[in-house]
This record gives C-alpha cells, structure tokens and sequence, in this order.
C-alpha cells in the first residue's frame, strides 16, 4: 500500500491556540501574584543580566513558588497544564477535521508543537494527545521529581531547527546528528511545501518566513476583538512575512478553518501533479 504524503501542520502555543502565556492560566494565580508583575520581573531580570527570557522565566518560577510555599513537581507542572484554556473550536474538533480533510484529499495530516512554553504543561493540557510531537522548553528533575535545572530552552531564534526536524523526520529533539545529516530535498518525509505554520507574532517571524520562502503556507492568528493585535498580524502579512491572517477562531466555518482547508486542498493538488511528473 502506497503511503500517502504527509503535511504538517506546526504551531506555536501561547497567544496562537491559547490566549495569554500558559503560566497565566493556573500558575501564576496559585503563587498569588499579578501577571504584569511576573513578567515585568523576568523582563527585567533578563534585560539586567543579558540572559535567556525563556531560562529566566523557568528559574522564576521555581523561585516563585518555593517564595510562596507552593509545591512544584513535575505533577504539580501537569496539573497546571491540564488547566490551561484555548480559543474558539481549538479542543473541540480543530485537529481531528483537519486528519479528515486531508485523509479525504490523500494526505497523512499530523499536528506539531514549536513552543517556547514548557512541554510538560502542553502535553498534559487537553489537547496533548493530539500531537504527532511536541518541541518546547523543559524542566530537568531531581529524583523527586523537583525542577532542578532547565533541560530544553526554545526561543524564537532557535525555533526554525524543529521545522528541519520535521522536514527530515527527525523528531528526537536529542539528535543532533540526524538533523544535520545531509539527506537530498526529494527523500525528506515532508517537504516544506507540506507545511503550514500558525503564530500569532514576533517570536514566530523566523518560522513564518522560513515555511513561506520555502514554498509552505504562513498564517498569523490574532485573539477575537483585539484590535491593537489585528493590526501587528496585518503588517506581518504586508511585510509579506505570511500568507493569511485570521482571527484565532478555531470553529467549522471560521476564517481561519475555510482558509486552512482551501490549503489543504492546494498542497494536495500539488502532491497529486508531482507524482503524475514523477511516472
């Protein structure tokens, strides 16, 4: 049996299928604590000592709730994931509708994450499952399952790498070998013309020009009702960084749902004349 292409589908997390950052959910309101404030301190701390945001917020987090007398073990980290919330149609039907439309049109549809947000949260959060894998920051634990140092850190710098990982079918995040290999355009498991990326700013440019330059499809999403993000998705798409931009409604018939099937069916149209070219 022939095995059908795949096309992926990557995202980022906080802002793109969840609103705010995922710490603000659950996390922050246990250790008693303003949101502005937090971030205002790790901002701060980050620009002070010319570190990491990304290792500065998981080392305040750690500082946060050991100050406050809150447990933080790995559970503990699950159980906030478990509590994060999403936009519009996200948990309810998104990933599974687009596995169909792409089944019905000949194409394996698998989801990825590309996250700067802590892979444990994300995969304990209701929409864990539904990911092919998950590339985000995380925690090295102790024998108690205390953080104890940081084991991944991903910043929008070093997003792109997990687009190649993907491109090659390498999803070993410890792999560096594999994914530096030289392997030829036409044996990669999906091209990146198969890909489509979804982010919702800044920290997702480099992953959205890379997927667009490189023949995929580039969607910036902006929360319902916010105009001020509305009008950052909009420059992203006239400095012709991305595709498409869309409210971040996830439901049947939304924008964003008719512009990614219409995708689908694109890369499916192109997936059926490469192989007629290739006989």
């Amino acid at each position: 049996m022939t095995r059908r292409p795949i096309l992926a589908i990557a995202y980022d997390f906080d802002g793109t299928l969840s609103p705010g950052s995922m710490q603000e959910h659950s996390f922050i309101p246990e250790i008693g604590e303003d949101k502005e404030a937090f971030w205002a301190r790790v901002n701060g701390d980050a620009a002070r000592l010319k570190a990491d945001n990304i290792l500065v917020y998981m080392h305040e987090m750690v500082k946060a709730a050991r100050k406050q007398g809150v447990r933080f073990r790995k559970e503990d980290i699950q159980r906030h994931g478990a509590r994060v919330g999403f936009f519009p149609g996200v948990a309810e039907g998104w990933f599974a509708r687009q596995r169909e439309r792409g089944a019905a049109a000949g194409l394996d549809v698998q989801h990825y994450i590309i996250s700067s947000g802590l892979k444990e949260m994300i995969e304990a959060s209701a929409i864990g499952p539904e990911f092919a894998a998950i590339f985000a920051s995380e925690f090295k634990y102790d024998a108690n399952d205390v953080p104890e140092w940081a084991a991944a850190s991903v910043n929008y710098t070093n997003k792109t790498q997990f687009l190649f990982r993907i491109n090659k079918g390498v999803l070993d995040a410890g792999d560096h070998a594999a994914v530096n290999r030289y392997v030829p355009e036409d044996e990669r498991p999906v091209p990146f013309r198969n890909m489509i990326y979804v982010g919702d700013g800044d920290t997702d440019v480099p992953c959205m020009r890379t997927v667009k330059e490189q023949g995929g499809v580039s969607i910036a999403v902006h929360p319902p009702e916010d105009a001020g993000l509305a009008a950052k998705t909009a420059q992203l798409k006239a400095d012709r960084r991305v595709h498409f931009t869309a409210r971040a409604d996830f439901t049947e018939g939304s924008g964003l749902d008719v512009y990614v099937a219409a995708a689908i069916e694109k890369i499916a149209a192109v997936e059926r004349l490469t192989a007629l070219e290739r006989d």
